[in-house]
């Protein structure tokens, strides 16, 4: 049988003593006094056996307790000369034993008793009793180590008392290694001059060269500063390889070869600018290059003038002080609308939609698209919540003499039931995914077309398949009136389309004095061929005395900031308080010596901030750093969970910040 041990159960003294037990009684049957003798025989023989075992049970038990006492000595002797140090503390923190090995690191000789977090203060009792792993780092005399900690129950203690046994192994050399190996990976950088050809016009032949070999000369030695290999691979282009330590002094001075470029120009020419790129934190120099061109590209989005740094999902943004200048060509206004005219005609829906809360420039643009949609015998909708201030003139303008047009207008949930992966879906004035009216959109269709103004920030659509981004336009409205231009030769709009784009623009523009090219008064002239009337639009703009009043109120509040900027508030929250906040930071604009402004006010459980620029100081910097962003003279942000008073310190600290990170110097 398999297991059995044969010998054992069958051949051992209790199966001899019951044999022989047997065998005495057999003999009883034939001799009596034969079988006595056998049975006293037996009785020796069974006391014996209980004399062997006890002695052998007492040999044992010695045995025993002389093995757990050598292994009591052993771990005594081990634990003291553990080769690392070690150290037994109470669930209070203080510290009841520890070996001389954490007694040399600690370089103290009276420990016992001391609570833990007067010798290692990154020790917590907290953390350790919620560590899964039960490990962490600590810093020790500039070493450091790595705890692993043992918690230690007594089984018979019901008041929950623990013993913490921490162990400390030396990761100091372990971890000069390795912060000097991520010191020595390269980072990748590619820089670009943003309007050479600009600059190329603004010199006569003769200084031209001159100002093209300073350009060189400069970015050449901001390359041997921080001891890059550089290599020029196209006129104004230029790809650097360099160590990531570097990254860290060039970071520390605000990418200062923006300013040094800046420089050059010389009096009544365009200052040159440079657009950088740069890729940190890849797992490849092959992956440092991607990161390196997608921050390339969006820092070309937002203008130019400035430095993106890329570190895998995170983006860092340096510079974007100066006002972007128009750079755009009608090339590729003609592309973006004949590929956007091929994808129309190959969808079976067209769901337009811009930001939350949608301006006249967002309303516009979408009334624009939805042209070209029914010129192109599609079925299209505008996608938009509810009705607000900002374009209620509008609105009720529409529903008043265009009615087919609000069977197109629908609500988010109605355009998530109706759409499908072969709809089209068409973003105006955002970039933002979760700025859009109907977020969710954006993963139902497969097909996602952005159209912005807008600088680009570090949240965009995921994988649109066509982007018209140029933040040197002055609206969405524009881009879509230029786009519309090409068409078609048949193509017209009605005259509320051409006056909502106009109004747009009207917005964005400030009446065409902000933010205005040559392409803005192009874009004007052709949506006043199409039937828009300047007076009507100017009509779109009129506001209530409520509206006037508030507006007031919100001026009288203005209270001066350093010198050139100006604050204000409204506490008092209505449908369109946030309408009001633009138009009165706009009007605060108009005070003497002030260059920039911001309104605070309460809307939907948030506090909104409208900031304006007059163009020498950039709000959208200020408000992305409270998650906000926009233009360098228009931007907004909204803070949730804060009061005004709150937010009014945090606002001012982010303007704090930016004057001292040099980007305007106080006055």
């Amino acid at each position: 049988m398999k297991g059995f041990d044969f010998q054992r159960h069958i051949f051992n003294n209790k199966t001899f003593l019951w044999i022989i037990a047997i065998l005495v009684i057999i003999i009883a049957y034939y001799n009596f006094y034969l079988a006595l003798f056998g049975f006293l025989l037996l009785i020796i023989l069974i006391q014996y056996y209980w004399r062997l075992i006890h002695a052998k049970k007492e040999e044992w038990h010695s045995y025993l307790s002389t093995l757990t006492e050598d292994f009591d000595q052993i771990t005594r002797d081990s634990l003291f000369n553990l080769p690392i140090p070690f150290l037994m503390i109470s669930n209070q923190g203080n510290i009841i034993w520890y070996n001389p090995g954490f007694q040399d690191i600690c370089k103290r000789k009276e420990l016992i008793g001391e609570h833990v977090s007067n010798i290692l203060p990154g020790i917590q009792i907290e953390k350790i009793i919620e560590s899964q792993d039960k490990a962490f780092v600590v810093e020790l005399d500039k070493n450091k180590y790595n705890v692993m900690a043992n918690i230690i129950q007594d089984e018979k203690d019901n008041k929950g008392n623990y013993t913490f046994m921490l162990y400390f192994i030396d990761i100091t050399e372990l971890s000069e290694i390795k912060e000097k190996y991520s010191l020595e990976k390269l980072d990748v950088c590619f820089i670009q001059v943003d309007n050479l050809d600009d600059i190329k016009v603004s010199y006569d032949e003769v200084r031209r060269p001159i100002i093209l070999a300073e350009i060189s000369s400069r970015i050449n030695l901001f390359a041997s500063r921080i001891n890059a290999g550089i290599q020029k691979y196209q006129e104004g282009k230029y790809i650097l390889f360099f160590e990531h330590r570097h990254l860290e002094k060039v970071e520390s001075k605000r990418f200062s070869i923006l300013d040094d470029i800046r420089e050059i120009s010389e009096e009544g020419t365009l200052p040159p600018t440079l657009s950088i790129g740069v890729g940190n934190g890849g797992n490849s120099p092959q992956e440092n290059v991607e990161f390196a061109k997608a921050a390339m590209n969006i820092a070309l989005g937002r203008g130019g003038d400035q430095a993106v740094v890329k570190r895998k999902e995170k983006l860092n943004f340096f510079g974007g002080k100066t006002k972007a200048v128009e750079k755009r060509n009608k090339v590729k206004a003609r592309v973006i609308s004949y590929a956007l005219k091929q994808l129309i005609e190959q969808s079976e829906k067209v769901f337009i939609m811009g930001h939350k809360m949608p301006d006249m420039d967002a309303f516009g643009a979408a009334f624009g698209i939805l042209s070209a949609v029914k010129y192109l015998g599609k079925e299209g909708y505008i996608v938009f919540d509810e009705v607000n201030p900002s374009i209620k003139n509008v609105y009720n303008k529409v529903k008043k003499n265009n009615e087919q047009y609000l069977k197109q207008l629908i609500s988010p949930s109605q355009a998530i039931m109706q759409a499908t992966n072969d709809s089209l879906v068409i973003v105006v004035d955002t970039h933002r995914p979760m700025s859009t009216e109907a977020p969710e959109l954006l993963d139902i269709a497969e097909k996602v077309v952005v159209i912005d103004h807008h600088r680009r920030g570090e949240n965009f659509i995921d994988n649109p398949i066509l982007i018209y981004l140029e933040p040197y336009a002055s609206s969405a409205s524009e881009l879509v009136t230029e786009i519309l231009s090409y068409m078609g030769s048949n193509f017209s709009m009605e005259k509320i389309e051409a006056e909502a784009l106009l109004a747009g623009i009207n917005l964005d523009t400030k009446g065409f004095t902000f933010k205005t090219g040559v392409r803005t008064f192009e874009a004007a002239s052709y949506l006043r061929r199409n039937g828009a009337d300047a007076l009507e639009v100017s009509l779109l703009f009129q506001e209530d005395l409520a509206t006037v009043s508030k507006k007031a109120e919100i001026i009288s509040r203005a209270m001066v900031y350093k010198k050139e900027l100006v604050i204000s508030y409204m506490e008092d929250e209505s449908d369109n308080t946030v309408l009001i906040a633009a138009q009165a930071a706009n009007e605060l604009l108009n005070i003497r010596g002030i260059e920039g402004s911001f309104v605070m006010v309460k809307a939907n459980n948030e506090i909104h901030i409208s900031g304006r620029s007059n163009g020498k100081i950039s709000v959208q910097l200020i408000l992305e750093k409270l998650g906000g962003g926009g233009h360098m003279t228009v931007a907004g942000a909204q803070v949730k969970d804060k009061t005004i008073a709150e937010v009014r310190k945090i606002l001012e600290e982010a303007i704090d910040d930016y004057y001292r990170e040099g980007v305007q110097k106080w006055k």
